[in-house]
């Protein structure tokens, strides 16, 4: 972890800005990322593919995924993937069909990032609305554990598997307002120390990524009247999420990760 400045309490994990990870990180490795269309999860997709990873570009918005698309292969990096997925909508047929396509093109599965997420507006429990109370738990916990499941038996045939589940702090202590967000990130982080635990003893490590304020579309939902630019950017973020997925982070599991500039 040469380079890398960790400090752990609580099963938190906080990454100092000074790690370099090594140009082949990821070379010959086949990593999911959702809601790679913007944001965060393009960033991190862009990251991927440039240290070596073969990625498969989820998200909801063909053009978006194109374009992330066209940006890797401009770049010199492997032939990336789409697949075009609504998880608001998706069934647990649909899952399965998503871990089907990775087996028939590609055999097994290296690294999932859970970045999709949603945040359709503040409000108080007593005014939340059930159906959007629903969409955002589908999205935000069900899609990353439906996810997840279908593709453990691709992640078994992996020497060295990442999962990432993307939290906030909003999941760590309730704030009034925050809703049906905050009580998945509560689940979140559940569900990351739990299947760590199940699988602490394979090759497969689990762990949660708390990414701070960052200058992202969600983020702007969340505080309409913030000043974006003080924000760090996506971009920024490239190296905790390569450390993360890659093999320098061999034997950390069931922590939640964040970033300490």
């Amino acid at each position: 972890m040469d380079g890398l400045a960790l400090l752990l309490t609580r099963r938190e994990t906080r990454m100092h800005a000074d790690y370099r990870p090594a140009d082949n990180l990821l070379e010959d490795r086949v990593i999911l990322v959702t809601g790679a269309g913007d944001g965060i999860g393009r960033a991190a997709a862009l990251a991927y593919a440039a240290h070596g990873a073969t990625v498969v570009l989820l998200g909801k918005t063909v053009p978006k995924l194109e374009a992330v698309y066209d940006q890797i292969e401009a770049a010199g990096g492997p032939e990336p993937a789409i697949y075009p997925m609504h998880l608001e909508g998706a069934s647990p047929h649909d899952y399965n069909e998503l871990a089907h396509v990775i087996d028939i093109n590609f055999d097994h599965l290296d690294g999932i990032l859970h970045n999709a997420a949603s945040l359709p507006y503040l409000s108080r429990i007593k005014d939340y609305e059930a159906e959007d109370w629903a969409k955002v738990m589908q999205v935000n916990l069900n899609a990353p554990f439906l996810i997840t499941q279908a593709c453990l038996p691709l992640l078994e045939r992996s020497p060295d598997a990442s999962v990432l589940f993307t939290t906030d702090a909003a999941g760590q202590a309730g704030k009034a307002f925050w809703g049906a967000y905050g009580v998945s990130k509560f689940g979140v982080e559940g569900l990351t120390q739990i299947l760590a635990a199940e699988l602490e003893n394979s090759h497969i490590r689990v762990n949660c990524i708390d990414p701070g304020p960052t200058r992202t579309a969600l983020r702007k939902r969340a505080f309409p009247g913030e000043d974006n630019a003080t924000l760090k950017t996506a971009d920024a973020l490239a190296p905790l999420y390569l450390w993360a997925m890659g093999p320098d982070s061999r034997g950390m599991t069931g922590q939640r990760l964040s970033w300490e500039d």
